[in-house]
């Protein structure tokens, strides 16, 4: 196949590529040119918010397209509107932020029919769903791919990098419970392979794609990254209520972690049925933290348009000197941008 990805030396946009080129087949990015390229692809350079900035795509034909922008959706638009008729299918990896959040006590099994967010919402949520409704000038079949948490190799949010630069810096590392509470999140190389796959098949509409819920627990995530970054952790358990009662903030200051209740019931207990009809498979969390933990850099990359997350290490001293805490839940309303 002659794939395009918009974006493709980051981290979404990068493990397209890389799977697309280990398939064989023919890969051009479109990008800004600010991060090395993959080995093997044409590479394409632009801005896509200056004026003009997509004049390197007025030339070639594609059988599909990917892009992974997460801001303005007319950006999204605009590119789609460009490549009208000179690509055969098109998939824009959105978010399940756009689905509305019900602040009352949001129940699990969110599924593709779920209610959406106001498009005029100012947020990531509703510029993820502009770019969603952009793609309609494309008229042609379009792929929705509404991730939830992203992790894996390359990632520069800073979520899963820095628990494994905290675990490895050892000692008592406050460990957000209760152990068994459920994580829902995808590789971004499974969502690399989805993405590709059902391009090839022709497949439309959206598709909640994220692991099922439950595929890891916040104690088995948070066990095999100590294993894996030496053993030099030792995990200070604390419940939901100190944890919030300290002033720490869930999901950034703790990343990956929420609280249970109505927010981690909208992030971690989606229904994915209809991706797993359509060949979705999630690789083990071991897998993904090893691989993470070998790739990362000291000083992994950050994307200038995301907080720095973490946790201050003096606050952190504080709670695990605490007595541990039982298990308990506590409602959160926050907005999560993926």
């Amino acid at each position: 196949m002659r794939i395009l990805v918009l974006g493709g030396s980051g981290f979404v946009g990068r493990a397209m590529a890389e799977l697309a080129v280990a398939r064989g087949d023919t890969v051009t990015v479109f990008n800004r040119g600010l991060r090395s390229p993959v080995d093997g692809v044409e590479v394409r350079t632009g801005d896509r918010l200056a004026d003009d900035g997509l004049a390197a795509l007025a030339t070639g034909e594609w059988d599909a397209v990917v892009d992974t922008w997460s801001a303005a959706g007319e950006v999204v638009g605009a590119a789609a509107a460009l490549l009208k008729g000179r690509a055969g299918h098109f998939t824009y990896v959105s978010s399940r932020s756009v689905y509305l959040f019900d602040e009352d006590g949001h129940q699990p099994g969110l599924d593709e029919h779920a209610p959406l967010v106001d498009a005029a919402d100012p947020g990531y949520a509703g510029d993820k769903l502009r770019g969603e409704l952009a793609t309609a000038v494309f008229d042609g079949p379009v792929l929705l791919a509404r991730a939830g948490l992203i992790l894996g190799p390359h990632e520069d949010i800073g979520r899963l990098p820095w628990w494994l630069h905290r675990l490895h810096r050892g000692g008592p590392t406050l460990a957000p419970g209760p152990r068994e509470l459920p994580l829902q999140y995808i590789d971004a190389r499974d969502l690399a392979a989805f993405v590709l796959d059902n391009a090839a098949a022709g497949r439309t509409g959206p598709f909640n794609t994220v692991s099922p819920p439950g595929h890891t627990t916040m104690g088995e995530f948070l066990d095999i990254a100590v294993e894996v970054t030496g053993g030099r952790a030792e995990l200070r358990w604390r419940d939901p209520e100190t944890i919030l009662a300290a002033g720490i903030e869930p999901w950034i200051q703790l990343p990956v972690w929420l609280p249970p209740g109505p927010l981690h019931n909208f992030l971690h207990a989606g229904d994915v049925s209809r991706a797993l009809a359509a060949g979705l498979r999630c690789r083990p969390v071991r897998e993904t933290i090893t691989d993470t933990w070998n790739w990362l850099p000291p000083q992994p990359p950050q994307r200038a348009d995301r907080p720095v997350l973490g946790l201050d290490p003096e606050l952190e001293s504080a709670v695990t000197g605490l007595p541990g805490g039982g298990v308990g839940g506590h409602d959160v309303q926050a907005a999560v941008g993926q």
